[in-house]
């Protein structure tokens, strides 16, 4: 007991500067471990600066200023190449690919789980979690009412979804295997994002509030609160922030967490429903008004604002444009897609300084198109198709199929782009 005292005497809490240090230092020594690894492997005799050249990546990355510039060699894709993934009885709402780009996890309306091995040959099942009733999640593995979001770790050992009936689940991304129930939104749960390296996970509800979790510690962390209307979506990167797309409110928003304070941005006409960030200083948005925004976070209103992106439709007699129901971007490059009911998703090429928006192709899909990912390699793009649009049932498309498409993206060649510092 004696030593336990004298330990706990002169055992002196960390500042936050110390802690820093400690943690860059840590950083540091994981980098040259890993890079030694990687000398070896390749059995160079004179190994060029790696972690120099990784921690400059990293710097730029971010400043928001680690532009890979991809979009202009992207090919339509061969229709015959791309994949359609079955397993769903209800419309697909949401989906991840894992950080090796190995697997995809994805979910649906009818509450199920199901995690599927990406293989260009058989896109097999590896993994389902059938949904449930009502009432039965304790006794039960899987959601039991609408599942609307989900969210990998960045180290793909935690899967994180969250569904209408208020609640997040944590699952072992390997095993599918049910770790944790968080509970505390009193509304349906539709947004969740991992902050890249690290166990820390955000939600955002209908509740109109933002939730921060610890996921490796099993604990609640905060709330933060702001938005006058549902949140739709949510996303964030390797800062202690996130961004939110806030409905009816029209605003998105910037959370700074440790500050717990909020900027908030306007532009979007219509419900703003989808939102992801390009990398830590450009976010992309997409609203039910059929615009598609790009924004810098130091500045209020968009850098750029394409309306009707997927064009318009006649619906009873009026003309009203196609609703943005997804957006996706490779993070740190200049290419990004966005999906409507429009019958294609459509890529997209950010200009010098995300301060223009160029059209590149159509990629023919029929259906909701309700949730879209790159890989992280950029070599392929996956969406999630239903017949319904993932927050409601206002119109039906019969001929579609509820499914998942992976649709390889082409180079124009074969090298990859090189990797430079573009405008913040």
């Amino acid at each position: 007991g004696r030593r336990r005292r004298e330990a706990a005497e002169e055992e002196v809490e960390e500042t936050p500067q110390e802690k820093k240090l400690r943690l860059a230092k840590q950083y540091l020594e994981e980098l040259r471990q890993l890079e030694e690894e990687r000398a070896e492997e390749e059995e160079e005799l004179e190994p060029p600066d790696l972690i120099g050249d990784r921690l400059k990546e990293d710097v730029l990355e971010q400043k928001g200023r680690l532009q890979r510039l991809v979009a202009k060699d992207v090919q339509p894709p061969d229709p015959a190449r791309i994949r359609v993934l079955r397993g769903h009885q209800l419309p697909v709402t949401c989906l991840v690919v894992s950080p090796d780009d190995r697997f995809i996890f994805s979910a649906s309306k009818d509450g199920s789980l199901i995690k599927c091995k990406w293989e260009v040959d058989s896109g097999k099942r590896l993994c389902v979690v059938p949904g449930g009733k009502k009432g039965t999640e304790e006794r039960h593995m899987g959601h039991a009412s609408q599942v609307l979001c989900m969210a990998i770790s960045s180290d793909g050992k935690y899967l994180a979804t969250g569904d209408r009936n208020k609640l997040i689940m944590i699952w072992d991304a390997a095993t599918c295997k049910r770790l944790h129930i968080f509970t505390g939104h009193r509304d349906a749960v539709s947004g969740l994002s991992f902050r890249k390296g690290t166990h820390q996970l955000y939600s955002a509800s209908h509740d109109r509030c933002v939730k921060v979790w610890d996921v490796g510690e099993n604990a609640y962390v905060e709330t933060l609160f702001g938005h006058q209307d549902v949140i739709t979506g949510l996303d964030s990167l390797s800062r202690e922030c996130c961004v939110t797309a806030g409905g009816r409110d029209g605003t998105v928003r910037l959370w700074k967490i440790p500050e717990e304070s909020q900027l908030v941005f306007s532009g979007h006409q219509g419900s703003i429903d989808c939102i992801q960030l390009i990398n830590e200083e450009h976010m992309v948005s997409g609203a039910d008004d059929g615009s598609l925004a790009l924004w810098g976070l130091t500045k209020k209103k968009p850098l750029v604002l394409a309306r009707q992106a997927h064009g318009e439709q006649d619906a009873q007699g009026l003309q009203q444009p196609y609703w943005i129901s997804a957006v996706a971007a490779l993070r740190n490059s200049d290419l990004l897609a966005t999906g409507s009911h429009s019958g294609s998703v459509k890529l997209w090429k950010c200009g010098e300084g995300f301060r223009k928006l160029e059209h590149l192709l159509d990629i023919p899909l029929v259906g909701f198109v309700n949730s879209l990912k790159f890989s992280a390699a950029g070599d392929f793009l996956v969406a999630g198709i239903g017949q319904e649009h993932r927050l409601g049932r206002w119109w039906r498309i019969k001929e579609a199929k509820n499914s998942i498409c992976i649709i390889p993206l082409k180079q124009k060649t074969t090298a990859s782009s090189p990797e430079s510092p573009g405008s913040s």
